[in-house]
């Protein structure tokens, strides 16, 4: 039903009941809520309500220990750091320094390349004659050339099988003529032994030469 004021409209009984009930429940409820006492500390911690964990000062004092905490582990890091790198850093110079040793060391020389002799008479004489030189055996290239061509015309095969020493078993043999038993007894170190090898076979005859006759330069015939 229209309410006959102007700008109201008139509640149906239906929704009066409504809003009264509305109000009694509300009623109510404050009425309850006044009634409740404050709860204590004692009921808080009862039905497990937890306290706050730290007042603002030990919340200060907690954040103050854990920063410097980190400090410490920064400066910690930053020393390990700076060790890391000092140790790399001695490392490189160590091995600047044996590298600068090496480049200053001087590289071992190269052994002397053997001469080389030709293999005629001339280079067998040659040969013969730096040995010679280098034990102090005199003698010369003239000297020695002059006999080998009488004895042997430079045939280092050349054997005598007709003479005295022939006929003894001891032929001559070689370049210069030498019996064996002479050959070994005035044998040059660093010669072959084989009594045919023309550079030993002139060497040691330069050596009995120089004991009897003060050098093969001397010889002149047979000896």
């Amino acid at each position: 039903m229209r309410s006959t004021i102007s700008g109201y409209t008139a509640l149906p009984k239906a929704h009066k009941f409504s809003a009264a009930g509305l109000v009694t429940v509300a009623g109510a409820a404050a009425l309850t809520f006044a009634l409740v006492p404050q709860a204590s500390a004692a009921d808080v911690s009862s039905v497990g309500v937890k306290p706050v964990a730290q007042s603002a000062q030990e919340f200060g004092v907690t954040q103050d220990g854990e920063l410097a905490k980190a400090s410490d582990k920064a400066g910690a890091d930053a020393k390990a750091a700076a060790e890391t790198a000092g140790k790399a850093k001695a490392g490189a110079e160590r091995a600047n320094r044996s590298t600068e040793r090496k480049a200053l060391k001087p590289a071992a020389s190269a052994a002397p390349a053997k001469k080389a002799y030709a293999d005629n008479v001339d280079g067998w004489i040659q040969e013969s004659l730096d040995i010679l030189r280098a034990k102090g055996i005199p003698a010369s290239y003239e000297g020695i050339k002059k006999n080998v061509m009488r004895e042997s015309t430079g045939n280092p095969r050349a054997i005598n099988d007709w003479d005295v020493n022939a006929v003894n078993g001891v032929p001559s043999k070689g370049l210069l003529q030498m019996i064996d038993p002479t050959f070994k007894a005035y044998h040059v170190e660093g010669t072959s032994w084989d009594i045919y090898d023309p550079v030993a076979n002139i060497t040691a005859a330069c050596n009995y030469a120089a004991d009897k006759y003060g050098s093969m330069d001397n010889v002149n015939s047979a000896y």
